[in-house]
């Protein structure tokens, strides 16, 4: 693989016109084809062949009325005052008027209202799916009851929920990263390069996710998880890839096989780095639940673009800077860091003090991280409602003005769905469904049947007595079912938004144990393909689980317990969005490989090659410390700039990423790691011989690049009359 990618990148290098133009050219293309057949998307969360997806597909043929999007109007009267029936009337009879209302029903002719008579609900059913609901829909909606006068009047319901939009919030970490970048190559041009290289690849996958969107159906948050993506491990590639090049630059190598050598080598560790997060987003495959499998290659095909560009374009643009990529002082002619230079860099100095405390440094980091994970013993997982949106946001608003009037459970409804051959017997198995339900424990009320025409489909409302992610409304909707399996005549099932997001937290919860295997066992197979070597692997595997455990120990203090919920600009802690955790572990699974690639590989390489087994440790941590602690900066920026956003989802994911990144580069992969292997010394390398001989050689440290292809030098002084 080294000899192949240091042809690409000599190839890339010499023709970098031809590079530049076909990539300027590709993102033309997808340009063009994202603003012709972009599609909107879904803020849709179901998993096919669950109860409540059942049921919404049987309402969808057989009661296509009640299976559109629905929106709630509270109505409160001004404190010590009563609701009128002549009050309410211009509320409903606004919302009736909104285009695509099938109607808007009267509180006091359903009884939706409150025992004091301050308070009251407007369901208003639309025609068509919460997606299809068009923005001048929507703020026809909330402008429903302007006229009523003396009267508090809030909007919610699922047409309220808005894809999160994309702001400025993500600069802050492009900004950050920018700095980063200068700081660490100590070149404005480098650090620039790095940077639009990245942004290029971004804009590419964007572009054609957005491309693909009219005929693929994307969450709202698989283009935000692809851009998070993209740019963090888009800038991390290019700059692995361009430290290596400024290293052979400065030991006097010719600019064009520099080049070649840091793309056969780093550019290498890319290739794989890449290719486990790829394989670890696409294998979210294997939870079986599609809007999760969308997400998942969306932002492995985001991946894979910024691998391609950094071997492609980046060398091309390292063509065009010329002798810029380096530091000011740098350039002048016969100035080589010394050695002692070298040896006197933080990194190596790290390396040398991680090796003397081996032993309490291993024992410290294990010890901190396993107590950091002692939260996640008290997980919870649930799909986001209203009530953990933004104070303020239209949707919360409602959600916190029914719970005051009528108590959460108005905000959980439950939807009974009795489907039986003709009316008779639907008729009878709803009457006996209504008083079973009636009879279990969390369930406040039951509403009368609605039928459809031909009379074989009716409908339940189910109050709870308590929220729709409270854990004592997820046992309601067992117990329900549990009772109803009796009833002859005809089937029943229990949906609605509530019964969705339990059924899909289930689902992702029973697949997490098993993703979870697939993603060590994974790791294991890879890293003992690239090292040749059964202790490196075990030992990353324990490490990535160390980091998962953390992270999600963390991640549930702040956003579920609500500990220090302030700091990330959180309103309301609750559950976990269902999707984070196995998210989660397969982009931190990708993420920690990348950084055991970029470390080991330069341990490894320096073993081959001839160096003492500890001093090989000393020396990747010397010679890669900087560079990693620069990516993870980098990354825990971009991630870090999601979670000023307001969409709680987003923020979670966001700051997830940014604690996982935090922990694994600096805890695991910098200070245990290095740990782990001075204690193993040459024992780390072992591999048994049959397996040596069966598995192939990717040469990820460019050992048949050294000694197949004679490196040529020249001196400073020619390299600089060449620019």
């Amino acid at each position: 693989m080294a000899i192949l990618l240091y042809r690409l990148g000599r190839l890339s290098f010499r023709h970098r016109g031809r590079v530049l133009a076909l990539w300027l050219l590709l993102l033309a293309l997808l340009g063009g084809a994202a603003a012709a057949f972009s599609g909107p998307t879904t803020s849709k969360f179901s998993i096919p062949g669950t109860e409540s997806q059942k049921a919404m597909d049987s309402l969808a043929r057989e009661f296509p009325q009640a299976g559109g999007a629905t929106g709630t109007i509270v109505v409160a009267a001004p404190a010590g005052g009563k609701l009128t029936p002549a009050a309410v009337a211009p509320v409903t009879e606004d919302a009736s008027k909104v285009s695509g209302v099938v109607g808007a029903v009267d509180p006091f002719a359903s009884g939706a209202v409150s025992p004091d008579g301050r308070y009251a609900l407007v369901q208003v059913q639309f025609t068509s799916p919460a997606d299809d609901i068009t923005d001048a829909q929507r703020e026809a909606f909330t402008k429903a009851g302007a006229s009523a006068d003396g009267l508090r009047v809030e909007h919610g319901g699922e047409i309220m929920r808005g894809a999160p939009e994309i702001g400025s919030t993500e600069g802050i970490g492009v900004a950050v990263a920018a700095l980063v970048l200068v700081l660490t190559f100590g070149s404005l041009a480098a650090a620039g390069m790095t940077l639009l290289n990245a942004l290029v690849g971004v804009a590419a996958g964007m572009a054609g996710l957005f491309a693909l969107s009219s005929t693929v159906e994307l969450t709202s948050t698989a283009p935000i998880l692809a851009l998070m993506l993209g740019l963090a491990v888009g800038i991390d590639y290019a700059l692995f890839i361009t430290s290596r090049y400024r290293q052979y630059l400065f030991e006097g190598m010719d600019r064009e096989e520099a080049a070649g050598r840091a793309t056969g080598t780093a550019g290498s560790a890319v290739v794989f780095a890449g290719a486990t997060v790829v394989i670890a987003l696409v294998g979210l495959a294997v939870a079986g639940v599609p809007f999760l499998t969308v997400m998942g290659v969306a932002a492995a095909a985001t991946v894979a673009l910024a691998v391609l560009v950094s071997l492609t374009l980046l060398p091309a643009v390292l063509s065009f800077a010329g002798p810029r990529v380096l530091p000011r002082k740098r350039r002048a002619p016969g100035r080589t860091p010394s050695p002692a230079e070298a040896d006197a860099a933080f990194g190596f100095r790290w390396g040398r003090i991680v090796a003397r405390l081996r032993v309490p440094v291993l024992v410290l980091g294990v010890i901190g991280l396993g107590a950091l994970a002692l939260p996640v013993q008290d997980m919870r997982l649930a799909l986001p409602d209203a009530g953990t949106e933004a104070v303020g946001s239209p949707n919360r608003e409602a959600y916190d003005l029914t719970t005051e009037g009528f108590g959460e459970g108005f905000n959980g409804r439950l939807v009974a769905v009795v489907s039986g051959d003709t009316a008779q017997a639907t008729g009878a198995a709803a009457k006996e469904a209504a008083a079973l339900i009636t009879g279990t424990d969390g369930v406040l009320a039951v509403a009368p049947p609605q039928l459809n025409k031909e009379g074989t489909t009716a409908l339940l409302a189910v109050i709870p007595k308590t929220g729709p992610t409270a854990a004592a409304t997820e046992d309601t909707v067992h117990s329900i079912r549990d009772r109803v399996k009796g009833v002859e005549g005809a089937t029943i099932a229990l949906t609605g938004a509530t019964a969705v997001g339990i059924d899909v937290s289930e689902k992702l919860g029973d697949a997490l144990p098993v993703y979870l295997l697939l993603v060590v066992g994974l790791s294991v197979l890879l890293l003992m393909l690239v090292f040749r070597s059964v202790l490196v692997p075990l030992k990353a595997a324990l490490g990535f689980l160390l980091t998962v455990g953390a992270t999600f120990g963390i991640t549930v203090a702040i956003f579920q317990e609500g500990h220090l919920a302030d700091l990330v600009g959180l309103d309301t802690p609750g559950p976990l969005v269902s999707f984070l955790p196995i998210l989660l572990i397969g982009i931190l699974f990708g993420l920690a490989m990348d950084y055991e690639v970029f470390l080991v590989s330069r341990m490894r390489e320096d073993f081959v090659h001839g160096s003492d087994a500890r001093e090989a440790v000393v020396s990747g941590v010397g010679h890669n410390a900087r560079v990693v602690a620069a990516a993870a900066v980098i990354m825990t920026a971009v991630f870090g700039g999601f979670v000023l956003m307001e969409d709680p989802v987003i923020k979670s994911i966001g700051f997830a990423l940014a604690i996982g990144v935090l922990v694994d580069a600096f805890v695991v992969r910098m200070t245990l790691v290095p740990a782990v292997m001075h204690l193993l010394g040459r024992a780390a390398w072992w591999l048994p011989r049959p397996v040596d001989r069966a598995l192939p050689d990717l040469d990820i440290e460019g050992e048949r690049l050294h000694r197949e292809i004679p490196v040529g030098h020249t001196t400073e002084e020619e390299e600089l009359v060449k620019a």
